[in-house]
C-alpha cells in the first residue's frame, strides 16, 4: 500500500513538474523559444546560415541580444542578403556572435556603464539610464527564460568595430 501511494505522489509531482515547466516556456530553447516568437525570423534564418543552430540548441547558458525582424529591415538595403551568402558566412558568424554573451544574464544583473564580453571576444556597453541599451540598441523586452538561457529583444542590430 505504501508503495503504491508513494509511485503515485512520485507520478503526480512529475506531471506538475513538467506542466509548469511547459507553462513557463522553460521547455523550449532558445532557437525554439525565438522560431516560436515569429518576429525573429531573420534571425533565425541568419543563425541558420552561419551554422550557429546547434551551438544555441546546446547546454549553454547563454544570453541572447536578439534583432527583431524590424531590427533587420532598418539595415541598409541588400545588408541581410549580402550576409547571407555562403561567402560571407565569417562576417555573419562574427556579427551574430557579437549578440551573444555566455551565462545567463538577467536584468537585474545590469549596471549602469557595464560591459560584457560577447562570444565573439569583443566588449558590450551597457547603460541602464533612461532604459536599458546595449551598444545604443534598446531593450524592448527583457528576461525572456528559454532551457538554455535568456533572451533580451532589441531593436537594432549591434555591429562589432
Amino acid at each position: 500500500m505504501f508503495r503504491r501511494t508513494f509511485l503515485a505522489t512520485s507520478a503526480a509531482v512529475a506531471m506538475l513538474s513538467a506542466s509548469v515547466a511547459l507553462a513557463d516556456g522553460h521547455s523550449k530553447d532558445i532557437v525554439d523559444t525565438a522560431v516560436s516568437a515569429g518576429s525573429f525570423g531573420t534571425l533565425v534564418a541568419a543563425v541558420q546560415a552561419a551554422g550557429l543552430v546547434d551551438t544555441l540548441k546546446g547546454d549553454g547558458p547563454f544570453t541572447v541580444f536578439a534583432p527583431t525582424d524590424e531590427a533587420f529591415a532598418a539595415l541598409p538595403n541588400g545588408t541581410v542578403e549580402e550576409l547571407l551568402k555562403p561567402e560571407n558566412k565569417a562576417q555573419l558568424v562574427s556579427i551574430l556572435t557579437y549578440h551573444v554573451v555566455p551565462g545567463k544574464v538577467l536584468s537585474t544583473d545590469l549596471s549602469n556603464n557595464m560591459m560584457a564580453t560577447t562570444v565573439q571576444g569583443s566588449d558590450l556597453a551597457i547603460m541602464t539610464q533612461g532604459g536599458v541599451t546595449i551598444n545604443g540598441a534598446k531593450v524592448v523586452s527583457a528576461d525572456i527564460a528559454t532551457s538554455n538561457g535568456v533572451i533580451h529583444v532589441i531593436d537594432a542590430v549591434i555591429l562589432p568595430e
